[in-house]
């Protein structure tokens, strides 16, 4: 294969930190080329959101029957998919455009709670977006959306990180991320959870970084997803992607000081060449 065509299909930024923004940035910056069908517009900048904008559901359907008519898709990213409806819309072009055996490489970004903690889908969307991710090849979620996909409060601790990412690997028949970031440890510790098959679980995959002191790191979720559809996309295991992001992410962080966007949480820098 040469250069993959991979898709984005979530929210914007326009201050250019998330959402599809950052997902065409993350593609570029591991040899994708990026496309991007909006779920949502949102007015938002480094300091928070103000306002969010939903297309009709029938015109997010008419984007992504355009992209698939036309262009061979190699892996699709999800982000911000906001409502049961879209989410509904999105499974149903799934289903209409592949089978089982053709479909790209799907992962699923589960934007369901923020950071804070604050919900960022009601009850009946997030119901919907747990039935998606059962078509997930990959589901990278936060502490806690991690907990609400495995039914329990966030992990509090990296055990029950991966206990917590073991029961949602079984339960969806996919590879799980589990992300250390929020464990407030001196290193950061992502691991790879998969799916137990047969009644043995094949190991875990941890990588360890330092944890990089900034602020800068709006958009983290977004575009390590957005990388990792892009390496698999070129042949990599989850394994060997899990290395090439940790280090692409570590030196994202620390580059992140030579940009100056916005007044609040800036965003990382997607193309750190030289360091």
């Amino acid at each position: 294969m040469g250069i993959p065509n991979i898709l984005s299909i979530a929210g914007t930024d326009p201050t250019g930190g998330a959402g599809i923004q950052a997902d065409l940035k993350s593609f570029a910056a591991h040899g994708g080329y990026g496309m991007c069908v909006v779920t949502a517009l949102v007015a938002q900048n480094t300091q928070g959101v103000r306002q969010i904008h939903v297309p009709p559901v029938d015109f997010l359907r008419a984007q992504l029957d355009a992209v698939s008519d036309d262009v061979t898709i190699h892996a699709v990213k999800t982000g911000m998919l906001g409502t049961a409806a879209i989410i509904d819309s999105v499974t149903q072009w799934w289903e209409a455009t592949f089978d089982s055996t053709g479909a790209p490489t799907l992962v699923v970004d589960p934007v369901m709670v923020a950071t804070s903690g604050d919900r960022l889908l009601d009850e009946e969307a997030e119901s919907s977006l747990i039935d998606f991710v059962h078509r997930a090849d990959l589901v990278t979620p936060n502490v806690p959306e991690l907990g609400i996909l495995a039914g329990a409060e966030p992990a509090s601790s990296s055990a029950e990180l991966i206990r917590q990412a073991e029961r949602v690997a079984d339960a969806h028949h996919t590879v799980v991320l589990a992300k250390g970031g929020h464990m407030g440890q001196p290193s950061v510790t992502d691991s790879l959870v998969f799916p137990a098959v047969g009644g043995s679980r094949p190991a875990t995959y941890s990588v360890s970084t330092p944890r990089v002191k900034t602020t800068n790191t709006h958009g983290t979720g977004c575009s390590v997803s957005a990388a990792f559809a892009t390496l698999r996309a070129r042949g990599l295991s989850w394994n060997a992607a899990l290395d090439s992001v940790k280090d692409w992410m570590q030196r994202a962080l620390q580059g992140a000081e030579e940009l100056d966007v916005g007044k609040g949480y800036g965003p990382i820098n997607h193309f750190p060449w030289g360091r």
